[in-house]
């Protein structure tokens, strides 16, 4: 297993996981692979946006994305933010997605964050005893959404 920061080589399997795997509306539009490609150039060059993948074979099949966000609070260090934890139907039960969650959580701690959030739309039992195991708690605090931008195919 192979885990690293996500490339622009990456964009067509992470269009796979994230459009087979991880949502239940993928745009029915065709993507912009030039524009995937450039902001996964931004994404590995900027310190505080993380797009983890582990790499199987020469192919991406699994990530995490984290976002690290400074903050004027809790005597002024960050929080992180982690979604989009998706791992290949073909590659799950190996341990994958723990390790990048573990990874994104030692950068976290390397960017002295005081607290991870994970966002999951999921409510399966299995997938929030996953998450438990990984050391994540499922809290009384709520994320509210507002959607500002209408998806296709949402």
């Amino acid at each position: 297993m192979y885990i690293r920061k996500a490339k622009r080589t990456d964009a067509n399997d992470l269009k796979v996981l994230y459009f087979e795997y991880l949502t239940h509306f993928p745009p029915k539009e065709e993507q912009d692979m030039d524009l995937w490609e450039r902001l996964l150039d931004k994404f590995e060059k900027d310190e505080n946006m993380h797009l983890l993948v582990v790499e199987e074979g020469g192919k991406v099949v699994s990530s995490v994305q984290m976002a690290i966000v400074e903050s004027l609070t809790h005597n002024v260090r960050p929080f992180a933010v982690i979604e989009n934890v998706v791992t290949h139907a073909d590659y799950r039960n190996k341990g994958y997605a723990s390790a990048l969650l573990e990874n994104a959580s030692e950068i976290a701690r390397e960017h002295r964050c005081y607290k991870v959030f994970l966002e999951t739309g999921s409510n399966k039992e299995d997938t929030l005893n996953f998450y438990r195991k990984n050391g994540f708690e499922i809290d009384k605090k709520h994320s509210c959404l507002k959607r500002l931008l209408e998806i296709s195919g949402n």
